[in-house]
């Protein structure tokens, strides 16, 4: 088959240390060309350096046998190579159609033939979203779709999708595999990069792993299996690992009661729900979107403000308490875990060390009431330890990270103000297999601390592993509670349904 992209011997350093080292890359024309490795193995700096973001230190980037010398994303773009980003590069302050047509002075000054041209244009990629609607007031699912339609606007020869699944629905993730389909027939070459290894092994043609920056091996897709990829990613089998049984270790018995909900409420997204979280166990919620999980945990931690009349009661150790800004409720021990860990996790200009210590600055855990750059060293030092948090040096910003390794410092951040509550949102979304374990071995040891644990998960088996005890949620209250021993997959799917 035809090869139209292709890189050779590429090579990145930062600071003199290489992310990616003397790997060797080819995509066929029409072909879906699968990429994967764990956090931190240099699939996104490789993909970067074909897309322009960033220069190789040294290598050759051919497109159709001509050698590129990109310099930015906009030249790689003119000449058929378009990357949709694992975080969404779009204008929050402007409307999906002026997004989607931002670089079209045609259209973007006629507001009128810019919605209708972007509703039809949505419409042909099966994509539920409002042309009219401001980006900054989309969830993050549909943020991903118009970032894909974005890409597919342009009509790129060679599309790269980086984590482009990680926030969709499962209905919006079948129209994404249709629009893969449709793009292949019409030719168009697509690198795939996902940690979701089963969507990997059902639409694409061929599979790359690479490990610690180099390339491990590449292959017919039909030569793989979950369980070979994962050798091929961390050099030895997880697969029990991550899917353990329900049966794997005992319930942990429930301590002292810590959170305590009754009738919560805000506006229609959370509707007289209640619930309780005890020391001592991991307590699972799962829900479909929409479901106010999320909006549940957030006016427990301050984030939301729960109904002024009739909005209910929280209860923590048996002491009523109602947070209007979350520093109140970080003092009495409530961390919450975001699920969009960019936008809401860390400062990511500041370095590792500064994140970390920030967040025991203002939790007031630190014995400094002014920033003590011995105490930040010695601070950052324990928690990238204690959590394996791969970088250069903690002085690195949290934007250099991958990834699973920002999750890392997202959840070091929360460790540090000494919670009694932490609440986990989608703690694993976007993370390789090998974190993945780590941070479920992670919530397993707060559980076995006494600390009270409620994670939020979409992924079924993860609550299944993880949970003590699972609580489901639709249309904004809690409607089921179910014994992890009892529970199975169809039974929480059909309460959270039906």
């Amino acid at each position: 088959m035809t090869v139209i992209l292709e890189l050779r011997n590429g090579t990145k350093e930062y600071r003199g240390i290489p992310a990616v080292k003397d790997v060797s890359f080819t995509l066929r024309k029409g072909e879906v060309h699968a990429l994967l490795g764990e956090n931190g193995a240099g699939k996104s700096t490789l993909t970067k350096m074909l897309a322009g973001v960033v220069e190789p230190t040294r290598g050759e980037i051919l497109m159709e046998g001509e050698t590129l010398a990109l310099k930015t994303p906009a030249e790689a773009l003119e000449i058929g190579i378009a990357m949709v980003y694992q975080e969404t590069s779009l204008v929050p302050s402007l409307t999906v159609a002026q997004n989607l047509y931002l670089s079209d002075k045609k259209h973007f000054h006629r507001l009128r033939g810019t919605y209708i041209a972007g509703q039809q244009f949505l419409q042909s990629l099966n994509f539920h979203v409002d042309p009219m609607a401001q980006v900054a007031a989309l969830g993050a699912g549909q943020k991903q779709m118009v970032e894909i339609a974005r890409a597919v606007h342009h009509n790129a020869k060679v599309i790269i999708f980086d984590e482009p699944t990680s926030t969709l629905t499962p209905e919006e993730k079948y129209q994404f595999f249709q629009l893969v389909e449709r793009l292949k027939k019409q030719g168009v070459s697509i690198i795939f990069i996902s940690h979701a290894l089963e969507e990997a092994l059902e639409i694409s043609d061929r599979i790359t792993v690479m490990r610690d920056g180099e390339h491990v091996i590449t292959d017919d897709t039909s030569a793989f299996d979950r369980d070979s990829i994962v050798r091929a990613m961390v050099g030895r089998s997880l697969t029990d690992e991550i899917h353990g049984s329900a049966v794997d270790h005992e319930i942990r018995k429930p301590g002292e009661k810590v959170l305590s909900v009754q009738n919560l409420s805000m506006q229609n997204i959370v509707r007289n729900t209640s619930f309780s979280v005890f020391a001592g166990q991991v307590t699972g919620m799962f829900g479909l979107i929409g479901s106010g999980r999320t909006e549940a945990a957030k006016i427990v931690a301050g984030v939301l403000k729960r109904n002024l009349f009739h909005g209910g009661q929280v209860r923590l150790n048996g002491k009523p308490r109602r947070y209007r800004v979350p520093r109140p409720a970080v003092r009495d021990g409530i961390i919450y875990v975001t699920e969009d860990r960019k936008v809401e996790g860390f400062f990511e200009t500041m370095s590792i060390a500064e994140n970390i210590y920030l967040a025991g600055l203002t939790g007031g855990q630190t014995k400094a009431k002014t920033v003590n750059m011995r105490e930040m060293r010695e601070i950052a030092e324990k928690w990238t330890k204690a959590l394996n948090v791969r970088s250069i040096n903690n002085d690195a910003s949290v934007i250099e990270l991958s990834g699973g390794n920002q999750q890392k410092v997202v959840i070091a951040k929360a460790l540090v103000q000494k919670p009694k509550l932490i609440i986990f949102d989608e703690p694993t979304r976007g993370v390789d297999v090998g974190a993945i374990v780590e941070i479920h071995h992670l919530i397993e040891r707060l559980a076995e601390e006494n600390i009270a644990v409620l994670v939020i998960s979409s992924y079924l088996p993860e609550i299944l592993k993880l949970s003590d005890r699972i609580l489901v949620c639709r249309q904004g209250r809690v409607v089921e509670e179910f014994d992890r021993r009892k529970a199975t997959e169809e039974t929480i799917m059909y309460a959270a349904v039906h």
